[in-house]
């Protein structure tokens, strides 16, 4: 066995249609003239969301002093949004980012992130440009475009932003062995939208207007019916999650104030508190244009365009080769 651990796990003709995908995807936003930008890899702050953990890493500045604790980037966000403060412009980067825990046939520890913004731009124009790249990558993909409501009131019949807690433990545990209690809503949502309707969606699904709860760094609006929604989307291509994006949010206080949400779940949840990257916050207190911005998974776009159903037929060494 330990005789070909040495060998890439794509052969060599993926690993040629990897790299045309990547000059096809440069070539787009040359064509538009964004700026491609490389930002740290390493960081002295974590990412706050409470479901993606960090990797640590030390760094030591000579034998004997104690090491400097640093962090692998989970996306280029948070420094991406410091060029925007900075005046950039519309940029867009091809970053490695690292994930703990995070290990399958569509899941590796590391991997490869497209994350662009786009200024003037709202959550809806950035949709319809994710697709324009995505069908350039993958010609015909059919797509369509669902509101997180319109998702849930077709598969399920259930209004989520409206439902009671009891309904929706009710619908969860009709679809799925649930046998924990839990008080907050977006759990529930969260395994009706994995475990329920995300195996079943097909094509190309722009799902967009999500929960104001499930904002992250989203602006929150309201809706036609009177909700307050996150302008927030993902892109699932036969279940599969390929992107998320944001018309981003810009407010500087109610950025300091999610971070110490985030920060105060974790803590409720037993996980580790690491420190915040308070440097975004003045980034937006400095000013940041209004803009919209997404990540996209490369290695999982590549997938697409080669037909196949598995990260180690795109990826050259995948965690246990590498």
């Amino acid at each position: 066995m330990s005789q070909t651990l040495w060998q890439p796990n794509a052969s060599i003709d993926n690993l040629r249609a990897r790299a045309r995908v990547l000059a096809q995807i440069r070539q787009f936003f040359a064509e538009r003239q964004v700026l491609e930008v490389e930002t740290p890899v390493l960081s002295q702050c974590a990412v706050s969301d409470p479901f993606i953990d960090s990797l640590e890493v030390s760094f030591g500045f000579q034998p004997g002093q104690e090491d400097e604790r640093l962090y692998l980037q989970t996306s280029p966000e948070y420094a991406m949004k410091r060029l925007l403060a900075a005046g950039s412009g519309d940029i867009y980067q091809m970053a490695k980012v690292f994930r703990n825990g995070e290990s399958g046939r569509r899941h590796n520890p590391e991997f490869t992130m497209l994350e662009w913004y786009r200024i003037g731009m709202d959550d809806h124009q950035l949709m319809a440009e994710v697709e324009a790249l995505v069908t350039a990558v993958v010609p015909g993909l059919s797509v369509r475009y669902l509101s997180y409501a319109e998702l849930f009131e077709q598969t399920l019949g259930l209004d989520p932003h409206r439902a009671t807690l009891t309904q929706l433990q009710q619908v969860c545990r009709a679809h799925m062995d649930a046998p924990f209690e839990d008080d907050d809503p977006d759990t529930w949502l969260n395994l009706l939208m994995s475990h329920v309707i995300e195996p079943g969606l097909k094509g190309g699904v722009f799902v967009h207007s999500y929960p104001a709860s499930m904002a992250a760094l989203a602006q929150v609006r309201t809706d036609a019916q009177g909700r307050q929604v996150a302008a927030r989307f993902e892109l699932f291509v036969n279940g599969v999650e390929l992107a998320n994006g944001y018309h981003e949010l810009t407010d500087a206080a109610e950025q300091a104030r999610r971070l110490d949400a985030d920060q105060h779940q974790r803590a409720a949840l037993g996980l580790p508190q690491r420190p915040l990257d308070r440097r975004l916050v003045d980034a937006l207190q400095a000013g940041i244009p209004d803009c919209a911005g997404v990540a996209l998974g490369v290695d999982r776009l590549v997938m697409l365009a080669l037909g196949v159903d598995g990260l180690d037929q795109v990826v050259s060494f995948m965690h246990a080769r590498a």
